[in-house]
């Protein structure tokens, strides 16, 4: 059924906020979607609130909620808890605390399980258990995104363990979508813990939050009480799980609706994309002039080569860049996301380093840690599970050799990033687009198709360290980089590449997007020629390619 949402409560004509004392015109308050307009406090919103921030007008729909026991456990503390359901259903209009619609968002079908903290503060029973799950295999059927906006202190005590099985019942929920590549989304607002935070909330492929929201499996009250621990400052907030990559974004409201209409635009279809401009790549060696190795390294390395994220501001449409391992960082070295390219959603990954000084030393100078590696496998799964192509850009000097990263696994991540590529059953771009660094670059690199820009090098050493290393001498340089044989020309002569994209003028930096239309094109070409093929044929054919490297190999 179409839900009809009842007419707006009037606010009143000035509020003040709870957090910094500003007072509010209360229409205005009302028009920023309940954000503080001095400190930006993203007030607590219903769930009715956040459908109709959302979705479209006229565009919702209620799922059927499932019936459920009332009080599966004749539950009583200082009241009974029939008591406690009558007077939060009488207090918020809702029959549960999780509201599941469909509908859509500028004009992009999505399903919605939006939960309500005034609820008996938004917590997990027996009831929002079933509803969550009967709203996931509507997405399951329909074939759509599904959405989930959290807020909840935890699991509901007054189900005891009923409500605890809800924790796997959701979660198991949420592998039936993934197991049928069906995109999902979190949007987690203050305050998300306990058993919410431990299974539905922080599964999906991408988790956005609010800004200041607090996140966490045991509340800061729990913390301190049960183990004495002082907690630091803006702990458990979502800018601090953003830095510690546990989280893709932190969004502001008023950019929510948007960035969710971009993300379940990324859907698969049918329809073939429209035909690219044909590519201009080289095959033959003779046809890309003999360069001196150590000029092809200068030309590879110059800063004003566009980066990964020059490239995608210029090829792909609808671009969402996502964030973190999900286990203990956000290296800023390796970026992704998912976007389209040509019409066709992909996923995109690539090394960046920026371009003037403080922009490389944020960025470690394209160097990156075992969380870089760790990001990009998990988009990588996560094209997996959608069947998206994959096009990863390859421009690093090596991997980071720090102490911190040889004590995270800088090794372990290098090599799981190695196997799981080689067992990828979607297409595989890899483009040198700069430098390739050993293992560093390698890691981002076993592809279907490997192709090169014309002033890209790639090699085992960068020929600072060979120098070092055989001629006891980083001067050595120069001649280290001629023995390496790491320009287009030799990489294309030794199979390393599959083809060269010719840079225009003096080279990519010279003309950033002529040069961004060039590789744009040899990507949709490579994506077209491997998009007929089977999983188990991409699999068998990246591991032949890789397979026929021997001394011999000319």
């Amino acid at each position: 059924m179409t839900i009809t949402f009842p007419p707006t409560v009037e606010v009143a004509e000035w509020i003040r906020c709870t957090r910094c004392g500003e007072i509010v015109y209360g229409k205005r308050f009302t028009r920023d979607l309940g954000v503080c307009p001095g400190c930006a406090l993203h007030t607590r919103l219903t769930a009715r609130q956040r459908i109709e921030q959302l979705f479209d007008d006229g565009s919702v729909r209620a799922i059927d909620a499932p019936p459920t026991p009332e009080d599966p456990l004749g539950f009583v503390d200082s009241r009974p808890y029939p008591d406690r359901l009558r007077e939060a259903r009488a207090k918020t209009g809702m029959d549960e605390a999780v509201l599941c619609v469909r509908g859509t968002i500028e004009g992009h079908a999505a399903v919605a399980a939006a939960m309500d903290f005034r609820f008996m503060g938004g917590s997990l029973g027996v009831g929002v258990g079933a509803r969550i799950v009967a709203a996931a295999e509507v997405a399951l059927v329909e074939q759509v995104p599904f959405l989930l906006v959290t807020a909840s202190g935890g699991a509901r005590m007054q189900e005891g363990a009923l409500s605890l099985m809800q924790m796997a019942k959701t979660s198991q929920a949420l592998a039936e979508l993934d197991e049928a590549g069906i995109l999902t989304i979190a949007v987690i607002t203050d305050p998300t813990y306990g058993g919410v935070a431990a299974s539905f909330a922080t599964l999906p492929d991408v988790i956005l939050s609010e800004p200041g929201a607090h996140i966490g499996f045991a509340g800061p009250r729990v913390i301190e009480q049960t183990i004495g621990q002082e907690l630091p400052d803006g702990f458990q907030t979502a800018e601090f799980l953003r830095a510690k990559g546990l989280i893709d974004d932190v969004r502001p409201r008023a950019a929510l609706r948007f960035t969710l209409a971009r993300l379940c635009s990324l859907r698969r279809t049918a329809e073939r994309p429209p035909t690219a401009e044909p590519s201009q790549l080289l095959f033959q060696p003779e046809r890309l002039p003999v360069r001196d190795g150590w000029t092809a390294v200068q030309l590879a390395r110059h800063a004003d080569r566009p980066t990964t994220l020059d490239y995608a501001g210029y090829m792909l449409e609808e671009f969402v860049e996502l964030h973190g391992d999900r286990l203990s960082g956000d290296c800023p070295a390796i970026v992704g996301g998912l976007g389209r390219l040509g019409g066709r959603p992909i996923v995109f990954i690539g090394h960046q380093k920026g371009h003037t000084t403080r922009e490389r030393v944020e960025r470690n100078f394209g160097m990156p840690t075992p969380a870089g590696y760790r990001k990009a496998a998990r988009l990588m799964r996560l094209a997996a599970k959608l069947g998206y192509p994959i096009l990863t850009l390859v421009d690093t000097p090596g991997a980071y050799p720090g102490i911190e990263a040889e004590e995270d696994g800088q090794a372990w991540a290098i090599a799981e990033n190695l196997r799981l590529m080689s067992t990828l059953p979607v297409p595989v771009v890899t483009v040198v687009t700069g430098e390739g660094g050993s293992g560093g670059a390698l890691a981002l690199g076993v592809a279907n198709r490997v192709l090169a820009l014309s002033n890209a090098v790639y090699s085992v050493i960068s020929p600072e360290g060979c120098a070092s290393i055989l001629w006891k001498s980083p001067t050595a340089a120069p001649l280290a980089a001629e023995a390496l044989r790491l320009d287009a020309r030799e990489l294309l002569r030794h199979r390393i590449v599959d083809g060269v994209i010719p840079e225009p003028g003096e080279g990519a930096h010279s003309d950033p997007a002529t040069t961004a239309r060039l590789l744009a094109a040899a990507v949709s070409e490579a994506f077209e020629d491997l998009a007929i093929h089977e999983p188990r044929k991409l699999i068998a054919e990246r591991r032949q390619r890789f397979r026929q490297f021997d001394a011999g190999s000319r």
